[in-house]
């Protein structure tokens, strides 16, 4: 990730206690986007190595979280900020705590890559994969799009969300029939139902940090806002 440029938005004597939320936030990005790739990897390919490897580095993301959040609160506490210099604490202290849900959606991902699968039913694991790279994608375009504070990326990747959920309908759909053909596979096809449902969840998850990057540029919420109206943005 990129160094977040807020040059232009926030007040001189704030630059060194922000940038250094900042750095942290995007270390925390890092880190979740790497526990989602390995999550994903360790899923389709039955890594339980790897999968080990995500679940035990979760307390890092909830470390992050709660150290950032304390970083913000003293800020605010100090600087008494206002304006954009308070929105950008407040769409950080946002970010953070849906990038600890990312993390939690990774480790359930990863607890998939633990379970026995017979080769058919590994067959929908790799329908599975498509859904996974997709969300990855998004993600690293969320946090591309916060590190530049980019109002016109994070409308391009708010978008894609009805894409993924799409692609999770048809996925579901699959899944139950296949179940129905094979009651037999239930428990592991319900496996492969909560990782496309934490791969979903996933893509709401980085909706709303577009949401915050919207609210920091243009100072206006549009967390129930429709489709038309945010083209009027």
């Amino acid at each position: 990730m990129d160094k977040l440029n807020v040059g232009r938005h926030i007040s001189g004597q704030f630059n060194e206690d922000l940038e250094r939320v900042i750095n942290h936030v995007m270390a925390m990005g890092g880190l979740v986007e790497k526990q989602l790739k390995d999550s994903i990897s360790a899923m389709i390919e039955g890594d339980e190595e790897l999968a080990k490897e995500v679940l035990k580095n979760d307390y890092q993301i909830n470390d992050f979280e709660v150290s950032i959040d304390e970083e913000c609160s003293r800020i605010i506490a100090k600087r008494q900020p206002a304006a954009g210099d308070l929105r950008l604490i407040m769409a950080i202290i946002k970010t953070i705590t849906d990038l600890e849900r990312i993390g939690d959606e990774a480790e359930k991902i990863a607890k998939v890559a633990e379970e026995s699968f017979s080769k058919e039913q590994r067959d929908l694991l790799v329908n599975l994969e498509n859904l996974g790279r997709r969300v990855l994608v998004m993600l690293q375009s969320t946090l591309d799009a916060f590190t530049r504070m980019d109002f016109d990326a994070a409308i391009k990747v708010h978008k894609k969300d009805d894409k993924i959920d799409r692609e999770y309908e048809g996925l579901m759909r699959q899944l139950m029939t296949y179940m129905m053909e094979d009651p037999r596979a239930i428990p592991q096809v319900m496996s492969v139902i909560w990782s496309a449902r934490a791969l979903e969840r996933i893509g709401d998850r980085c909706q709303n940090i577009c949401e915050y990057i919207i609210y920091f540029v243009k100072g206006k919420v549009v967390r129930h806002t429709t489709p038309e109206d945010m083209k009027k943005l």
